[in-house]
């Protein structure tokens, strides 16, 4: 919570709230003020509101307390939910909360769907230690709201994050789930497809800097690679020294993050048809020399990335060869 409650109310006292909202109160003494209720009809007015203790009650409904309480009984809404309309901070937190919510939800529903653990494993990777250190989950579809809700997050919120559509169903059904970080917190998710149906995803917003910088940003040789599924065949093969930047093009954090100090980076991109990968890795690899740092390419068999590299049998001695021969 950004601000304790108390805090909060004394940053907006009642009466100034109820005024904000064209309330009309006539004084009744030295710090006293009645008015007709907000909360029921009626015609003669029996709603005081107590200055000095910052309080309400009506006569008329019988209702009363502080300002939290008149937001929950004027706008239906859970105490969480009146704390968020008077602190924009508690929406960021609530956000970074149900992303975490999620996230572990997700990583609970892996092993529960042979079609997920299936793809994973067509994508090479089948290290259940490395699945489980990254958090690697799978969204089923179907349940995802009913668990969040009935932990207290509103409909709103979830579709404020991204994590439900517009018809209020999963926003990721049907695709295999990373949990990306900043620090020790999640900032974002990405959905991989398992099947041709749908897109990968990220939710809405920043995804974050680096994947798992935190692991390699102290390595002087560092290896990067534009996809998660490139990510964890290295990492399962032994490459500890890898991050991955989800995607050619690195944002601004990114950039800064391999710029931290001095080092050599590895640019493993996809040698793809079209050569966008390695006009990107060309174009990253002049961008880090004029701050300093040394690139070199990784040249690939033509057609390949690092996933369908070591998917199709190549092993970790056949890519350090090839990071070996990487040129400027």
């Amino acid at each position: 919570m950004g601000e304790d409650v108390e805090a909060l109310k004394r940053r907006l006292p009642l009466i100034e709230y109820l005024r904000q909202h064209n309330w009309k109160g006539s004084p009744v003494g030295c710090s006293e003020f009645v008015g007709l209720c907000p909360l029921h009809e009626e015609t003669r007015p029996s709603f005081y509101v107590n200055t000095r203790k910052d309080v309400f009650y009506c006569h008329g409904c019988g209702q009363g307390g502080d300002l939290i309480r008149f937001i929950q009984l004027s706008r239906h809404l859970s105490f969480r939910q009146s704390l968020a309309c008077l602190d924009p901070q508690t929406t960021t937190a609530d956000s970074a909360a149900v992303l975490e919510l999620a996230a572990a939800f997700y990583q609970q529903q892996l092993d529960r769907y042979p079609e997920a653990l299936h793809y994973l494993s067509q994508r090479g990777l089948h290290d259940p230690v490395l699945i489980k250190e990254l958090e690697i989950g799978y969204a089923p579809g179907g349940s995802l709201r009913r668990h969040l809700t009935a932990q207290g997050y509103t409909f709103d919120l979830l579709r404020h994050v991204g994590l439900l559509n517009a018809q209020g169903t999963d926003a990721l059904y049907q695709r295999i789930v990373f949990p990306l970080h900043h620090g020790e917190h999640i900032v974002n998710l990405y959905g991989r497809s398992i099947g041709a149906a749908f897109a990968h995803r990220f939710l809405p917003g920043t995804k974050g800097g680096l994947y798992a910088w935190e692991k390699v940003r102290n390595y002087p040789k560092v290896i990067l690679v534009e996809g998660l599924f490139d990510y964890v065949v290295l990492r399962q093969a032994g490459f500890h020294n890898v991050t991955c930047s989800l995607g050619t093009h690195l944002n601004t954090d990114q950039f800064h993050q391999l710029c931290e100090g001095p080092r050599t980076v590895y640019l493993t991109f996809d040698v793809d048809a079209n050569q966008s990968g390695q006009r990107a890795a060309e174009q990253l690899s002049q961008c880090l020399g004029v701050h300093g740092i040394a690139a070199r390419r990784v040249l690939l068999p033509q057609g390949h990335d690092p996933n369908s590299f070591f998917v199709a049998g190549g092993d970790a001695g056949q890519f350090q060869s090839l990071v070996e021969a990487a040129q400027p």
